[in-house]
């Protein structure tokens, strides 16, 4: 009798056990799975090369316009202008578009085919002004326009993303701005080919040199 208790507090012992051990076993499975890293990259086009990147480290920067000559600066040296930001369980490295600004080789971006961000807000043909709260509706209207509205963009891949800041204005936003445009983009896209450009808004303003065979339309 005796030996059939021992025998079955044996057993209960190592069902418990191996019942302890699988919950543990989970629990460490669903723990690495939150704390795992998502990594994603915006704006790198497939041919590019990954370690052609150079991260802008925005607390380096002054002022808007230093940031802005840097990222051009980068590009004319043939590398690649990048922001990484991490939040929560997501990195995202985000590429910038930007031309290189000092031999010109660049083609001057119709109007209709950009979406500018300035001081936090939200701007269509210079004229119609939306809060941030409207981003997906106005990256939205222009993703999916396909040339219908001769005010909007011709097409997707046409689009372009302007971020500028004045002098008046600091920048330390930029990373939520960032995010929050990336993150809606793939949103409706399911991609992360976003052109963005930061880009010195005052420039943009200066009128058209004679030589510039390119016109804003």
């Amino acid at each position: 009798m005796r030996a059939k208790i021992k025998l079955s507090s044996l057993i209960l012992l190592i069902l418990t056990l191996i019942g302890c051990g699988n919950t543990d076993k989970k629990e460490k499975e669903a723990n690495e799975k939150e704390t795992q890293l998502i990594q994603m990259e915006f704006g790198k086009l497939a041919i590019e090369n990954s370690s052609l990147g150079v991260e802008l480290k925005t607390n380096q920067f002054n002022n808007w316009v230093d940031l802005v000559e840097r990222t051009g600066k980068t590009v004319c040296n043939d590398s690649l202008p990048k922001i990484t930001l991490t939040i929560d369980n997501k990195t995202k490295t985000i590429y910038f578009r930007n031309p290189c600004w000092e031999d010109d080789s660049y083609n001057i971006i119709k109007q209709k085919n950009v979406i500018e961000i300035h001081n936090n807000k939200i701007f269509k043909n210079k004229e119609s002004i939306f809060p941030m709260d409207s981003l997906k509706g106005v990256l939205k209207r222009d993703i999916e326009n396909d040339g219908e509205n001769p005010m909007l963009s011709e097409n997707s891949e046409k689009l372009m993303v302007f971020i500028s800041y004045d002098q008046n204005n600091g920048f330390k936003n930029l990373s939520s701005i960032l995010n929050q445009l990336t993150e809606t983009y793939y949103r409706i896209t399911n991609k992360t080919d976003i052109k963005i450009w930061l880009t010195d808004r005052e420039y943009f303003r200066l009128p058209p040199r004679p030589e510039e065979k390119n016109e804003i339309k």
